[in-house]
């Protein structure tokens, strides 16, 4: 072993990959995207800041990896389409709810959703993942008329609940459980994805 690998940082393994993800999300999660540096994570990681741009690249490219969302929307998608249309909106929201209680879960949807304020990659992730991926397919499997418009309102709902329970820290909001607040919003996804819609709705 030489000198310059005993001293200071440690080496480049998979564990020094993990920690760089995991410090990465909690600065992305607590700093939002633009306060976020590489320089940041590495000084936080340990690891020169080379050995974050030897991994991830440049920061959009870390910023994929380490804030994707805490849920699958495919097979999420099957399983909801699988089961009682009447009780898809609680099933859809304690599905949302159960994937955001873990510390991870928290950091990567915060994470996502501070950056999508000022980051178009982050955008465009919830757009293509929350929306595209999950909600207009549910919809559409539902048969609902107007689908893009409910999946839309659904996408209101579940990224509104989220930024006011996890960034914003609205009470009691933040601190109820999530079978509470399940039990709450599930009549209203239930509305928007299956009920009817108030005067004629055009959608492109």
């Amino acid at each position: 072993m030489t000198p310059a690998s005993r001293a200071g940082r440690r080496p480049g393994d998979s564990g020094t990959r993990e920690a760089i993800l995991h410090t990465a999300r909690r600065h992305f999660a607590d700093l939002g995207y633009d306060r976020t540096t590489l320089r940041g994570i590495a000084a936080d990681a340990g690891v020169d800041v080379a050995l974050v741009s030897h991994y991830f690249g440049p920061k959009q490219r870390l910023f994929a990896e380490a804030a994707p969302l805490p849920l699958e929307p495919e097979p999420l998608l099957a399983d909801l389409l699988e089961g009682p249309r009447e009780t898809i909106g609680h099933r859809l929201a304690a599905r949302v709810l159960s994937q955001t209680e873990t510390a991870e879960g928290q950091q990567k949807i915060t994470g996502l959703i501070r950056a999508a304020a000022s980051e178009e990659l982050a955008a465009r992730q919830i757009r293509e993942r929350v929306t595209e991926a999950l909600l207009l397919p549910l919809a559409e499997g539902l048969g609902s008329p107007d689908a893009r418009l409910r999946a839309a309102l659904a996408a209101s709902q579940i990224v509104g609940l989220m930024m006011t329970r996890h960034i914003v820290g609205v009470e009691p909001l933040a601190t109820s459980s999530a079978q509470t607040l399940a039990a709450a919003i599930g009549p209203v996804l239930q509305h928007y994805l299956t009920g009817p819609l108030a005067g004629p709705v055009t959608t492109p």
